[in-house]
């Protein structure tokens, strides 16, 4: 691999505001940022005989990548003294309060919009990222995830790593033995449930209908970030101006409550787990068993998936190797379904549109707590190369931020590539406030799921203009939370 760590000197040029990301001069101040300037703390020079602690994604230190990644960091910097170790935190660190007292990682990895939160505290250090080698790799629209503003100009805080997006799993050895004759009407070749909502709602009915333990498609209404892209694709959004606007806050906009509408319809072909998080938490054995026929996830678990439904087929009497073979040719994973124009899943012939999903950029970040800046940001770029990048995707099958590792991999990158490019995927806000919109959502989103379980006399929101007034009331409520209750 070639490295360039003298990259790093003279960068981040003509930035002279201190060193963390983000400019409010109110906010709270700390031994690592105070009077330094950003252009004074990454000068090239590698600090040695340091140890870099990483906060890595738990699915990556479980299926071993983290290990791969840090031995080669490792073995490329030993002559410098510098070693690269698991830091052994909650990936849902709270660097704001921990990183002052020592308590944080040197390089954190995490999803943009809450990297981002840690910006406007000065946590965090804007990185000279467009003297990086993947910089010319990575769209703008990745690095925007990553991007803010002070006083005019532009700071990047994180280097995007992968692409997150809610996708459809499912299993092609459960479909109907004659699929193509009668889920197939076009004849494409594709099964026209994983086309079309419509058609996944009537396979989910028919499915439980013939088999009362078995289930169509399954998922937890009460998971925002993937309930929250019905909404959009009918015109609701988080915040105005991009997602950059708090005050303007768009959950009910535009037809929304159409997709709140689907939401229900869903939810009636499932079971009570669809309220809570119990759908989420058992997808990998359920889909593997055959309870489940689909379910969505984001593609960084596709290594989960596939590990459970390897374990099945061994109990079925299969090697390991045949197992996974098997498993390999049977789990799909592709982006969602169109929906119905109307909203209505027992529309026959509809007007499809294209599903919206709120999706997030990964990536890594450098602490302004570190005390070793220079030798934490060679550790970044080293795992944002193209070699580890291509070797992430292989072992966890998630999708590169760098175009010529997607090209690479191919697949499910060059479709979330394409649905980042026409907008269907949402990116997370990348400012502080979208931590105020979870309790809010979630509640509606679990009344929601409850009403399919509830008498219509019980039902909180029987009709579509109930599921806007309701969608309105969880509008109100972040507001309050972002401004009034502050």
């Amino acid at each position: 691999m070639k490295r360039k760590s003298a990259l790093f000197m003279a960068v981040i040029m003509g930035i002279s505001v201190l060193t963390g990301c983000g400019g409010d001069s109110g906010e709270k101040k700390d031994t690592a940022n105070t009077g330094q300037s950003a252009n004074s703390v990454f000068t090239g020079e590698l600090e040695e005989n340091v140890t870099i602690r990483v906060l890595e994604n738990d699915t990556a230190i479980s299926k071993g990548y983290f290990d791969e990644l840090i031995n080669a960091f490792n073995e490329e910097y030993k002559d410098k003294g510098i070693t690269a170790v698991d830091a052994n935190m909650d990936q849902y660190l709270d660097l704001a309060n921990d990183g002052p007292y020592g308590y944080g990682p040197d390089v954190l990895y995490q999803a943009n919009d809450i990297i981002m939160q840690y910006a406007d505290g000065k946590h965090i250090y804007p990185l000279p990222v467009e003297s990086m080698e993947c910089y010319e790799q990575i769209p703008e629209t990745a690095w925007d995830a990553y991007k803010t503003e002070v006083d005019g100009n532009t700071y990047y805080c994180g280097v995007p790593v992968n692409v997150q997006a809610p996708m459809l799993y499912y299993r092609t050895d459960l479909l109907p033995a004659d699929w193509e004759t009668t889920w197939d009407d076009d004849g494409n070749k594709v099964p026209d449930m994983i086309e079309n909502w419509n058609d996944m709602y009537a396979f989910s009915v028919a499915r439980h209908g013939e088999d009362s333990s078995k289930y169509g498609y399954m998922k937890s209404l009460y998971d925002v970030y993937f309930s929250g892209g019905f909404l959009f694709s009918y015109g609701g959004y988080v915040f105005g101006d991009n997602n950059t606007n708090p005050e303007d806050i768009g959950f009910s906009k535009g037809e929304a409550e159409k997709g709140a509408w689907v939401l229900s319809q869903l939810a009636s072909t499932m079971n009570e787990e669809c309220i809570d998080d119990t759908i989420t938490t058992n997808a990998y054995s359920k889909l593997a068993d055959g309870t489940y026929f689909a379910t969505i996830s984001t593609p960084d678990v596709y290594s989960t998936f596939l590990d459970e439904l390897t374990m099945e087929y061994e109990k079925e009497g299969l090697t390991t190797e045949e197992a996974k073979a098997k498993a390999q040719e049977n789990l799909v994973m592709t982006t969602l379904p169109q929906l119905p124009e109307s909203g209505d899943l027992t529309e026959e012939n509809p007007t499809l549109i294209d599903t919206k999903t709120m999706g997030g950029i990964n990536g890594y970040a450098v602490s302004a707590y570190t005390k070793a800046p220079n030798a934490s940001l060679a550790f970044v770029e080293f795992a944002a190369d193209y070699e580890m990048q291509v070797k992430r995707s292989e072992m966890l099958g998630v999708a590169p931020a760098r175009e010529d590792a997607a090209e690479e991999v191919g697949g499910v990158s060059e479709l979330l590539y394409q649905n980042l490019e026409k907008g269907t995927i949402v990116l997370m806000p990348s400012i502080q406030e979208v931590s105020q919109i979870w309790t809010p959502a979630q509640t509606f989103f679990t009344d929601l799921a409850k009403d399919a379980f509830r008498s219509e006399s019980e039902k909180k929101y029987p009709d579509m203009a109930s599921m806007k007034a309701g969608l309105e009331a969880v509008d109100d409520q972040i507001y309050d939370a972002i401004f009034t209750l502050k």
